[in-house]
């Protein structure tokens, strides 16, 4: 939920991650004022490496593409600005939420885009450590994911 006349990211409740206390606040307010409120479904956002201290770790992150009207046709450019939230676990990408920024890299080669992998693998071409890095990533996605479908079990809609 979300409440119409606030931005930044304020406001927000994410259901399946909100304590019951504050589900029940948020209740009251929706039925005083219905109007003052957004319903949003929840989208579980896709992760990125991310550095947190001096290690790598999953964190949920957002791409916000950017296009260009010449005013006869648009056009998105490559890359765009990645937001990321970074306390651990948090769909919110908002800056002013605890949220940065990453850079967002389009990588392309005469027969197509190329991966981040294989950008990396180009700098060092430690396979394992590459290897390593993937699984590691992959591990705690899978983590994330299975919190929050336990999470989201027996949540009812507001």
């Amino acid at each position: 939920m979300k409440p119409v006349d606030a931005s930044g990211g304020y406001g927000i409740v994410v259901g399946p991650v909100t304590s019951d206390e504050a589900l029940e606040e948020t209740r009251r307010a929706i039925e005083a004022s219905p109007r003052n409120f957004i319903a949003q479904d929840l989208v579980t956002l896709s992760t990125s490496p991310t550095k947190v201290g001096d290690r790598l770790r999953a964190r949920h992150v957002d791409l916000r593409p950017f296009a260009v009207n010449d005013g006869s046709k648009v056009w998105v450019v490559p890359g765009g600005l990645t937001r990321v939230a970074l306390p651990e676990g948090s769909l919110v990408v908002n800056s002013s939420q605890g949220g940065g920024s990453k850079d967002t890299w389009v990588l392309a080669e005469a027969g197509g885009l190329r991966t981040l992998a294989a950008a990396v693998a180009d700098e060092d071409p430690d396979e394992q450590r590459i290897d390593a890095l993937t699984a590691e990533m992959v591990d705690d996605e899978h983590a994330q994911q299975q919190q929050q479908q336990q999470q989201m079990k027996g949540v009812a809609p507001c």
